[in-house]
């Protein structure tokens, strides 16, 4: 078939390295108008997710840009530590950058597939026999399916679903990201600053440079998701007056070319397909911070890709069972990002302490750290990955 994918972040790519493997031409069409990278640290925890990766045939490429993370350093204003996030709890099997893992993903496929940078879906019409779109740059195509795996803000969603605030579910919890020049000597670890409904987490995965995380929590907060400078100005008026290092980091993220802010939100729809266009990763079920939600971009692309080749052109029977198999596992992952606030954001000095104590008691129960990991791991792992046939690496 002839498949069209929005978005080239993480699920467009590996989608896109599936269905060429498959025999499929593939178009990926991203309105940045160059692969992004930077970004926040992304796991994978279990076999499912990494049995993915190495039938993917990219294990081998992401150990070797791993993060290698060790504890992040949990302070109080004056600095001084007062817990630690273990390492062996929050960085998974394989903990990656979101842009290094990008920048595999193209790398495996860039060769084979189309790539349109700077453009976008500003329509779609469908009949029986295909999807007509046209595009922001005014040119237009036929195509046998279109895959929408534009985020959390998917423009196929909003085309072909309706823009229905119900499809939306926020946790809460917003927060921008950026790079800044390393200024806390961190080298593959991190130290996190919290006060009531408010965080700062700073990391150096690779050494030098910090990655810097700011999040607050203030539900019904309303704002436009591609207005960067008013989003500069709400993260910056939330966190003024806060202690530690807060006004560095401010004066950093001013000059930030690299920030990114979004709310912690779950995409929750009745049928992730009609017709001939269907939804994969954030797009069409975010999980939220916690939720696997890279590993569900990743396993989605499989599972997807491995139904449209079993279905031999029958593309409606290869949604369904898409669908049919995936959801109970995105329902386990969603229910498990639902506590997430509490654990990002505290907002009680309180609730800050429970937190705080908790962790530093895993220090003194030396099976407490494989009992978290366990259990994050368990709703990793809750699904049986089909065996579908493989196409040589090539």
């Amino acid at each position: 078939m002839d498949i069209l994918i929005s978005g080239a972040s993480v699920a467009g790519p590996a989608l896109a390295l599936w269905l060429r493997r498959y025999g499929h031409d593939v178009t990926v069409v991203e309105k940045a108008p160059a692969l992004r990278g930077g970004g926040y640290a992304v796991d994978f925890r279990g076999s499912v997710h990494m049995r993915t990766l190495e039938r993917m045939g990219l294990r081998d490429a992401l150990e070797a840009r791993a993060t290698h993370m060790g504890d992040i350093a949990i302070v109080d204003g004056t600095g001084a530590r007062v817990a630690a996030l273990p390492a062996s709890v929050f960085s998974g099997d394989l903990e990656v950058l979101r842009g290094d893992l990008a920048e595999v993903l193209y790398g495996a496929t860039r060769d084979r597939v189309r790539y349109r940078f700077g453009d976008q879906i500003t329509a779609i019409e469908q009949d029986e026999h295909g999807v007509d779109v046209t595009f922001g740059s005014g040119s237009a195509g036929r195509f046998d399916l279109v895959v929408g795996c534009d985020g959390v803000h998917s423009g196929v969603r909003r085309l072909v679903f309706g823009d229905d605030p119900a499809h939306r579910r926020p946790l809460g919890v917003y927060g921008g990201v950026f790079t800044m020049p390393g200024t806390m000597g961190l080298r593959r670890s991190g130290v996190m600053y919290n006060e009531p409904g408010r965080a700062i987490t700073v990391t150096s995965p690779h050494g030098g440079d910090q990655i810097v995380s700011m999040s607050f929590y203030e539900p019904g907060l309303e704002f436009d998701h591609r207005d960067v400078d008013r989003q500069r100005r709400i993260v910056a008026e939330r966190f003024a007056g806060a202690g530690w290092r807060t006004a560095e980091l401010l004066e950093a993220m001013e000059r930030a070319e690299d920030f990114w802010f979004d709310s912690t939100t779950q995409i929750h729809l009745d049928r992730w397909s009609r017709g001939r266009v269907v939804l994969l990763g954030d797009a069409g079920y975010a999980g939220g911070p916690g939720g696997n939600g890279t590993g569900l971009a990743v396993v989605g692309a499989h599972v997807l890709a491995g139904e449209l080749d079993r279905a031999r052109g029958e593309h409606g029977v290869a949604l369904r069972r898409y669908e049919e198999l995936l959801r109970p596992y995105v329902a386990t992952c969603q229910r498990q990002s639902g506590g997430s606030p509490d654990f990002l954001v505290p907002t009680s000095w309180k609730k800050i302490a429970q937190r705080n104590r908790f962790f530093k008691a895993m220090r003194y129960v030396p099976v407490a750290p494989r009992l978290v990991r366990h259990f994050a791991t368990k709703t990793a792992t809750a699904f049986d990955l089909p065996e579908y046939d493989l196409p040589a690496l090539v």
